[in-house]
């Protein structure tokens, strides 16, 4: 609650601005029905239409200010609620891009989603009303009780009925709506989680004609957050009516009363219809602190769970006195490194001790669950080493900024990742405002010009969200060219080869041991093919190494590449590798 409420700070001198608007309306609200009463009470003289239309300018004026003031209450309010509101989704946006896949797993991403959407959209229209009915209706409750009392003592029995009655029926939808919020919202994100599961899965899906399932799954989800919708709603608004039939029977009531009084001429007219506006603001403003108070737990729920994320530390982290890498040389070295996912008993890495030296490139192979992707994940820092070292040009990376550490590395994920736009901006996601000559070398060594060039806007042609445009293979190649436009001495395909076939393979690989020769390459393979031409080979069994060397070595050292070359490779491809 704390981390959503700083966010309003800045925004102190318009809350100010609120309140002084509010103020003035409350004041001229207050003020009408007493001088309406005592132009009742006093009369008109017959044919005296200057004073009428004195009077009439008078209560004309005093409603324009009211509709000024009411104005510029509500414009500051809004105002207030929708920029703080654009700060919080702001600071939740920065720090769950900042979150490691630890505190991603911990959240869930379609929770994260709903929590930066839903639940800072219940903050926001509860600040506005907050701002509103908070400040407006105890100006307006406690100045009409103190008017009513002035105007009629023996009338205020009928003001305190009224507010019994509007209590228990506040207190009837308090006790049976609240528990329903949290799980509300809980309901909410799982209606998000089976929808972006059956989006991101959809052929998936469909290959498994899997959709009946799928729609049971969302029905489900579905279903129970409309009945929850349908209660509180149905509760909500049962609310109003019974407000307006205890509003309506007390002005009954009030007039019953206050005839009596006129009748023995202990009450003016004006009087009594003054009070019953009086009453009626009373109970008005009761029910709105109440209404507050029913909002409030909502919003306090959406607040917390903000405040779950916003108080949530990245468990990788800048160190205090981090450096900056400056002329990076690429020299990496891994130092007796043992990582373990949060959570996980056993170990996906253990003593994983190398070195890959500039200029050269190191290859990383295994079965399938080996560590690979792990291994090279926690070079740019995606995860931190549970144990051991792993230094850039000697230096700890724990000591290195985080910010310029990745700008000394090229990534290029497992999985091919293209955002909507264009490809142009696709590329220039490596390197902003690239030139065109740019794009293209960096597509030339990516194998991906031809296909680029053969698309009838080139590089303007669309891509959709996700790449859905382009196939496998091609969505690889934008994904190597985007990392190649950084230009960055040290450069890491996670398995990014593998949708391509063999002669692209080949030709990539040819192309970016000439144009990156002075780099420092790390790739991780499931093919032979792909890495039998590296200078050194890493091979993973399990979390440890199992040999270390080149392709011919390691056919004759090393068993578990020897199973891995004998069910890929033939017996004289395996024979000439061994020579």
């Amino acid at each position: 609650m704390k981390e959503t409420l700083k966010y309003y700070k800045p925004y102190i001198p318009m809350i100010l601005l609120v309140i002084l608007a509010l103020f003035g309306q409350a004041m001229c609200e207050l003020l009408l029905p007493k001088y309406m009463a005592d132009i009742i009470n006093s009369g008109i003289i017959p044919g005296d239409m200057n004073y009428i239309y004195r009077a009439g300018a008078l209560m004309l004026l005093i409603s324009l200010v009211i509709t000024i003031c009411a104005a510029l209450g509500d414009y500051f309010a809004a105002k207030t609620a929708a920029k703080s509101s654009r700060d919080i989704r702001r600071a939740l946006f920065r720090n769950v891009t900042a979150f490691s896949d630890a505190e991603l797993d911990q959240f869930s991403t379609a929770s994260l989603i709903t929590r930066s959407t839903n639940d800072v959209q219940t903050v926001q229209n509860t600040t506005v009303m907050m701002l509103r009915m908070a400040i407006f209706a105890p100006l307006m409750g406690i100045g009409s009780v103190v008017r009513a009392l002035q105007t009629s003592v023996d009338l205020a029995w009928t003001i305190v009925l009224a507010l019994i009655c509007v209590l228990m029926v506040m207190l009837l939808a308090f006790i049976l709506v609240m528990p329903k919020f949290k799980i509300l919202q809980k309901k909410l994100d799982r209606l998000n989680l089976v929808i972006s599961e059956r989006l991101s899965g959809l052929l998936v899906v469909r290959a498994f004609t899997a959709e009946k399932h799928e729609e049971s799954r969302f029905d489900q989800a579905n279903i129970e957050l409309r009945d929850l919708n349908i209660f509180v709603n149905r509760l909500m608004a049962f609310m109003m009516p019974a407000m307006n039939l205890i509003m309506s029977l007390s002005g009954v009531l009030i007039v019953w009363a206050g005839s009596k009084l006129v009748d023995i001429g202990g009450l003016l007219v004006g009087n009594m219809l003054a009070f019953m506006q009086y009453a009626m603001h009373v109970v008005m403003s009761f029910l709105f602190v109440t209404m507050i108070f029913i909002m409030i737990p909502r919003a306090a729920v959406s607040a917390g769970r903000i405040g779950e994320v916003l108080k949530t530390e990245p468990s990788v982290r800048d160190a205090e006195d981090c450096i900056d890498l400056t002329d990076p040389i690429g020299l990496i070295e891994f130092r007796n490194v043992s990582f373990a996912y949060p959570g996980a008993e056993e170990k996906a890495l253990s003593n994983i001790s190398f070195v890959a030296n500039p200029g050269e490139t190191t290859a990383i192979i295994g079965g399938t669950g080996s560590g690979k992707s792990s291994l090279v994940s926690l070079i740019p820092r995606f995860h931190d080493v549970t144990e051991g070292q792993i230094l850039i040009d000697g230096t700890d990376i724990r000591q290195i900024s985080q910010k310029s550490l990745r700008d000394a590395i090229g990534y290029v994920p497992q999985k091919g990742i293209l955002f909507s736009g264009t490809i142009e901006s696709n590329l220039q996601y490596g390197k902003e405002n690239a030139a065109e000559d740019e794009m293209r070398e960096a597509a030339e060594i990516a194998q991906a010009i031809d296909f680029i060039t053969e698309k009838p806007d080139g590089f303007c042609e669309e891509v959709a969200q996700g790449g859905t445009t382009v196939s496998g293979g091609q969505k690889q190649r934008l994904s190597i060219a985007r990392a190649l436009m950084k230009k960055a001495q040290i450069n890491i395909f996670d398995d990014s080869f593998s949708a391509l076939d063999f002669k692209t393979d080949a030709k990539l690989r040819a192309s970016l041991k000439e144009k990156m020769k002075d780099s420092t390459l790390l790739i991780v393979a499931q093919r032979i093919n792909t890495i039998m031409d590296a200078e050194k080979i890493i091979v993973l069994d399990d979390g440890l190494i199992a040999g270390i060397g080149t392709h011919k070595e390691l056919l004759k050292s090393c068993q578990v590449y020897q199973e891995i070359a004998s069910s890929q490779l033939s017996e004289e491809e395996l024979r000439k590798g061994a020579c």
